[in-house]
């Protein structure tokens, strides 16, 4: 097997989203980057908004109005974390030479986790307030911007949790509801408002809402045509997003 492979294979896998980057700076097109680097369409726009949201400033600037569908350029943030990454793909070289056993690269690569959960949003511990055996931890994603996360104690302490601890919100789009913006709010549960980008309908089944909130971030809901329709929600509208704390999930690096 190749370096490269097994770079790829026990490594870091070869994180696409990271490598999209470089094909944008490249190819200065969302269209030509997505292609070169293996991805749909889609799957390009769904890598960079959840760069975007897991970085703490925006990595990839989108150009309005760019042919093939649209264009994008790097930030001055997503240039220095294409240098990072590029530095990092250097030193994994030197990182098989030090591997003791080939074993060694089997267990790294258990090690390194994906997950499906589409909204992934990184964020500062802010208060942790105990509730019996459970900890509502309230984090601040963004200037402005609170979501709270109900977890058990157990969990607090695993992960290390306390004020100022670096995490992972992992919300899945299945748990957001999408409402009126004048809605009632329930209580209790996390309340976001957006606008709403796009509608992408499927052939069988809800459909995927993206919601752009007014800091940048964006969300993925997921919501029936007909419910969409008769709260008379469509592309441009100012929308409300709600889902519980129990739902949020956290992660913290190892």
């Amino acid at each position: 097997m190749s370096l490269p492979t097994l770079l790829s294979q026990h490594i870091v896998r070869r994180p696409q989203r990271i490598a999209l980057l470089q094909h944008i700076a490249e190819q200065g097109s969302i269209t030509r980057a997505a292609k070169s680097a293996g991805l749909s369409y889609k799957a390009a726009w769904d890598a960079i908004d959840e760069l975007n949201n897991l970085a703490q400033k925006p990595l990839v600037e989108r150009i309005v109005g760019g042919k093939g569908g649209g264009g994008a350029r790097l930030s001055n943030e997503g240039e220095r974390v294409l240098r990072l990454y590029q530095k990092l793909q250097a030193l994994q070289a030197q990182v098989l030479e030090a591997a003791e056993d080939a074993s060694d690269l089997d267990l790294l690569g258990r090690l390194m986790l994906r997950t499906s959960a589409r909204n992934q949003l990184h964020g500062k511990v802010i208060a942790i307030e105990p509730q019996g055996r459970n900890d509502l931890i309230r984090l601040e994603v963004d200037e402005g911007v609170i979501v709270d996360a109900q977890i058990t104690h157990d969990s607090t302490e695993r992960l290390e949790l306390q004020i100022g601890t670096d995490v992972v919100a992992l919300i899945k789009a299945g748990w957001l509801d999408v409402l009126e913006i004048d809605s009632a709010k329930t209580p209790g549960n996390n309340c976001l408002t957006g606008t709403i980008e796009k509608i992408l309908d499927a052939d069988d089944g809800p459909s995927e809402v993206r919601i752009t909130l007014p800091n940048g971030l964006t969300l993925c809901a997921l919501d029936e045509p007909r419910h969409l329709q008769a709260l008379g929600l469509t592309c441009g509208k100012p929308v409300r997003v709600e889902f519980s704390p129990s739902t949020v999930l956290l992660g913290t690096p190892l």
